[in-house]
């Protein structure tokens, strides 16, 4: 394979404008949790109203993920970005001038979740593994945070904006930003990505429909999308429901906002270190370190409650689960013909979407019958060993990690 193709310079400029093109796309993601107050203000609507459109847009975002990934498998990645960028920017422009949270509701799921963020998230994951052998485990990380960096960046500045030019303004001047700031991005991605012999062929050469696990892929794909499901609901406990637990003990809102930035901060770190992790181990042993240590930190909450242990474990949690998501792209390229990453990476990311929506409501609805979030942190244990199970299954049909990292040692590129 020629050096100007895979692993090179052009590369890692790839890997680069793919991080901003997820950093900017990402606001899809954000932006409609920071306008929710307003909005319902706005609207005269209930909270359960106002929480519509986060809700279309996730699951958008999910469905949409599958659809872009099948259409990058297609047609290659430019076309599904360059509709990604102009949906985005349509659905910007026309929440601005929303008349109802219904129609602010539709428009978020349709144009910026459906069709607009989700191009910018598992298609640019899929894509830029074709471009890395030897590490491609830390850039699917690099690119994964994209979206994290854009949970960093975005909230604040479209806070200020609605403070100082009102939340219709605001939402208008992001279409317009995305519109000029995006397409330069794709002119990055325009070369054609490297040809590979096994293009088609099932990795480890187990036959056609047959994965070196010795699994049918339709079976591997059923689950991988239960464990994406299972370690997320898992997950879904600690980042949707931490700044409701710390104002239920006494603590105030703003130090659980500060514990989930902490934790999505920590979750860069997480998927960067991963990634170099998983250049060593492979995608299966990483998938089930992160679902030990995330496990590992959910049963810290249950045990410790104080300010500074919440802070701590926050910290922790970020840091262990930041490289649960960026490993099932990687298994998907180990393990199923190169020619449907982007198809079956998108399917696993949207059971890990569900995962969260299912997660986050179930958490509510225990503390409800109960009162107390413990019982929701124990709900997210049990799920979470699930997971770690799962992972752990699929690790020894692979043969144990001694197996995995015997193979990668005799496959890998000089």
């Amino acid at each position: 394979m020629p050096e100007s193709r895979s692993e090179s310079a052009y590369s890692w400029i790839r890997l680069a404008a793919s991080v901003l093109l997820g950093t900017i796309g990402g606001a899809g993601m954000w932006s409609v949790v920071v306008v929710l107050p307003t909005v319902q203000a706005e609207f005269g609507t209930a909270r359960a109203g106002a929480s519509l459109p986060y809700t279309l847009t996730m699951i958008g975002f999910a469905v949409g993920g599958v659809l872009m990934g099948r259409f990058a498998d297609r047609k290659g990645i430019i076309p599904p970005v360059l509709f990604g960028i102009g949906a985005l920017s349509l659905g910007y422009v026309l929440a601005g001038f929303s008349n109802s949270i219904l129609e602010f509701a539709i428009v978020h799921g349709i144009f910026i979740g459906l069709l607009g963020s989700s191009a910018t998230f598992g298609p640019l994951l899929a894509d830029i593994s074709y471009w890395f052998d030897r590490r491609r485990g830390i850039a699917l990380a690099i690119c994964a945070s994209g979206n994290y960096l854009g949970g960093a960046l975005w909230p604040k500045v479209i806070q200020h904006f609605i403070d100082t030019a009102g939340w219709r303004a605001t939402h208008i001047g992001i279409g317009l930003f995305c519109l000029v700031a995006m397409p330069p991005l794709v002119l990055l991605l325009r070369r054609p990505r490297p040809e590979r012999a096994d293009e088609n062929a099932s990795p480890g050469g187990a036959g056609p429909g047959l994965t070196s696990l010795g699994l049918p892929s339709a079976t591997l794909q059923k689950v991988l999308v239960v464990a994406g499901v299972a370690c997320c609901v898992a997950m879904a406990m600690p980042q949707v429901h931490i700044v409701a637990y710390c104002g239920d003990l006494g603590y105030g809102v703003a130090r659980g906002a500060e514990m989930l930035s902490l934790m999505l901060a920590f979750g860069i770190v997480s998927r960067l270190v991963s990634g170099m992790i998983s250049d060593r181990i492979g995608g299966l042993a990483t998938l089930l370190l992160g679902s030990l240590l995330q496990g590992t930190a959910l049963v810290l909450y249950l045990f410790f409650d104080g300010m500074t242990s919440l802070y701590v474990i926050s910290a922790l949690f970020g840091l262990f689960q930041g490289g649960i998501v960026p490993s099932y792209a990687l298994i998907v390229r180990e393990y199923f013909p190169a020619s449907e990453a982007g198809t079956r990476v998108g399917v696993v990311l949207m059971a890990t979407l569900f995962g969260m929506a299912l997660g986050g409501w179930m958490s509510g609805a225990i503390f409800d019958l109960t009162g107390s979030y413990a019982a929701a942190f124990l709900n997210g244990s049990v799920w979470n060993l699930v997971h770690a199970m799962i992972a752990a299954w699929l690790l020894m049909r692979a043969g144990g990690l001694a197996a995995v990292l015997r193979r990668r040692a005799a496959t890998r590129p000089a």
